[in-house]
């Protein structure tokens, strides 16, 4: 059993702080979008947020908020491990909520866990397929961690190392499956090439 959680607690500095998942893309929310392209191929999906609810009423999926708010994205998956854990599921897939050009098949070819997306010669960390049986050490990694360290202490990037995670090559296609808006530039483009 697989299930999916879209991460959509950033701040979104660079965008003025909006919700990135509810920009519009061929006149739908982006996390429209990624319900659509993941859902048919999970045994559940969640969105990991923070701030009120309500906001994503209208999706119909579980909103999920960081038990440890304030340390970036890995609380997220934490709390994401957490609920996949109590559905009985094996492994949980973690996308941003500004990408809204993943695979549908994304988890099959992410399979097995752990593994993360590599495209156009960068790693995509959140990107990833984890084994639901992580979450212990997850959870310990956190508490390691000094919090008052710099934010980038709390990288996915070393978690995913201390589990070996492994990447899964998805070419080298444009525009790049795992594109995220982080600035209103990158915003435009996507706008743009999705034409």
């Amino acid at each position: 059993m697989i299930v999916g959680l879209i991460l959509a607690g950033g701040a979104a500095r660079r965008l003025g702080g909006i919700d990135k998942t509810l920009l519009v893309l061929d006149g739908r929310p982006l996390l429209s979008h990624l319900i659509d392209r993941l859902a048919p191929h999970l045994d559940g999906l969640a969105l990991s947020a923070n701030g009120p609810v309500a906001r994503f009423a209208q999706f119909g999926v579980p909103v999920l908020a960081d038990a440890r708010p304030g340390i970036g994205p890995l609380a997220g998956v934490l709390r994401g491990l957490e609920w996949a854990a109590a559905l009985g599921a094996r492994s949980l897939l973690t996308v941003p909520g500004d990408t809204p050009l993943v695979p549908a098949d994304l988890a099959t070819r992410l399979s097995p866990a752990p593994a993360m997306a590599l495209s156009c010669g960068r790693r995509h960390p959140l990107v990833a397929l984890w084994p639901v049986t992580c979450r212990d050490a997850l959870a310990a990694h956190l508490d390691a961690l000094d919090p008052d360290a710099p934010r980038r202490a709390f990288g996915v990037l070393g978690f995913a190392a201390a589990l070996s995670i492994r990447t899964v090559d998805f070419g080298d296609s444009s525009p790049d499956p795992f594109f995220n808006v982080n600035t209103p530039e990158e915003w435009q483009f996507l706008s743009c090439s999705n034409k």
